[in-house]
């Protein structure tokens, strides 16, 4: 028996974090879980309406941008144990938001609430530099788990496991700005840290790897379900399209300065950015125009307000702002 479940990831930027909208499940300890329910044909025409009505049910949020984003289906996603009831293929889907007081206080009574996706990703955090859990936790366990014969019965893979870890972290090739850093493979870094066993997950789903050793405990909170293998892959998602669609836009107010979206560009990609070197790549692509007026809520010299060009879209089928080490 197979079900069809839905997800939504939903994104938004709250000065300098990335946020995530998380729903608290049913049952006591339960980890967070992103907005989800199933899709029921008798109610709903398309999985979208089904989505968007979940999403308003549990966090009474009305979405505005939604992309499909996965379909997740492979076998024992949940609890290795668990296989024996209905199979359920999960639809993920994309949406972009702005926070206002208004919603957030919404969310407060439907009992969602934002938070920064580093909180389940720390390691891919790299505004200020190398993380710390990357050098004093992660590398360590993938060195000792690259050096551990593999088990007897494993899936073959075309790749080793150090080439593995080296493409996913890549930190011998790093130079002193973290150049040759993609930023895109959080999923790819996520499955290997599963696999390793090093995430809460791997344990909780009775994953051998886990069973041998002790999860780390600085990598992040658990999510419900596999809710963070499918919010990994809405950022890989989202950090590539950074780059071929003006979609850092749709979290922006109507007008704002260039430092606000910098801070956003930098916030969503996990990268330091040098404020001539992004200012001439807004410039380059004429993604913005001056509204004329002025913002003083930072407190300095008044700066320049701008809003999104959007007549751009007309002109050119592709256009993005190419951060990144890629």
């Amino acid at each position: 028996m197979i079900e069809i479940g839905l997800n939504a990831v939903i994104v938004a930027v709250a000065d300098p974090h990335p946020q995530v909208l998380t729903i608290a499940p049913p049952g006591g300890g339960v980890p967070p879980a992103l907005p989800f329910g199933p899709f029921d044909p008798t109610r709903h025409r398309t999985f979208e309406i089904g989505l968007r009505e979940w999403v308003e049910e549990q966090t009474a949020l009305r979405l505005g941008y939604v992309e499909q984003l996965y379909t997740f289906g492979d076998r024992g996603r949940h609890h290795i144990h668990s296989d024996d009831g209905p199979h359920v293929v999960s639809v993920g889907y994309l949406a972009l938001a702005r926070q206002t007081a208004r919603s957030d206080a919404a969310l407060a009574q439907q009992n969602a609430r934002w938070r920064s996706w580093y909180s389940f990703f720390p390691w891919e955090d790299w505004r200020a530099g190398v993380p710390d859990v990357v050098a004093a936790e992660i590398m360590p366990a993938l060195s000792a788990w690259m050096r551990a014969p593999v088990p007897a019965g494993s899936p073959p893979r075309a790749q080793s496991r150090e080439d593995r870890v080296r493409q996913a972290f890549n930190l011998q090739g790093l130079d002193e700005e973290g150049a040759g850093w993609d930023e895109e493979k959080v999923l790819d870094r996520y499955e290997l840290l599963y696999e390793a066993g090093l995430v809460e997950e791997a344990r909780r789903d009775g994953r051998p790897a886990a069973l041998e050793r002790d999860c780390l405990p600085g990598l992040g909170l658990a999510m419900h379900y596999d809710h963070r293998r499918i919010l990994a892959t809405a950022i890989s998602r989202l950090r590539a399209k950074l780059k071929y669609r003006p979609v850092v836009f749709e979290l922006m107010p109507p007008t704002f300065t260039l430092t606000d979206l910098q801070r956003c560009v930098e916030a969503i990609s996990g990268r330091h950015l040098h404020k001539q070197n992004f200012r001439r790549l807004v410039e380059k692509g004429d993604l913005v125009e001056a509204t004329g007026e002025t913002s003083t809520a930072t407190g300095g010299r008044p700066a320049a307000l701008f809003r999104f060009r959007r007549d751009v879209l007309k002109e050119r089928p592709t256009l993005g702002l190419r951060v990144g080490g890629r």
